[in-house]
């Protein structure tokens, strides 16, 4: 069965071990719906689950977009400036969005594993509260 995640924060580390990024989870329809829409920019990163695409219509800034697989490995990497459609990527089931620059400066690029340490009410059922980590 698969894992049912809820809105909420915490921290993302790119390859396990680097520094805490700063990260929201968007896993309702009307949070993945709004993602960054209108905002003037993020610090750290805006996880969409389930998600295998994104669109920048009516953002203000250029982003990067990292699609994830199950077991939270990057399988694309791609920068979009506002007024795209991105195409979607069949074996993605998240996708991390960031300010463009973002994921270069911390390292993220296809193949990372990237753990997360989310708050007790944003974990997935079945885990432990407050901490998920990749496989």
């Amino acid at each position: 069965m698969g894992r049912r995640w809820v809105d909420g924060a915490g921290v993302l580390r790119v390859g396990g071990d680097g520094p805490p990024i700063p990260l929201e989870v968007a896993a309702s329809y009307r949070a993945r719906t709004r993602g960054l829409l209108g905002r003037p920019g993020i610090e750290g990163a805006l996880l969409l689950t389930p998600a295998t695409s994104v669109h920048t219509f009516g953002m203000r800034f250029p982003i990067d977009v990292a699609h994830l697989d199950r077991a939270l490995r990057v399988i694309a990497v791609t920068t979009m400036p506002p007024g795209r459609l991105g195409l979607p990527r069949l074996r993605a089931r998240h996708v991390l969005e960031a300010e463009a620059g973002a994921m270069a400066a911390w390292g993220l690029h296809t193949g990372t594993t990237l753990t997360l340490a989310l708050t007790p009410d944003a974990a997935p059922p079945g885990g432990t509260p407050g901490r998920l980590t990749s496989r």
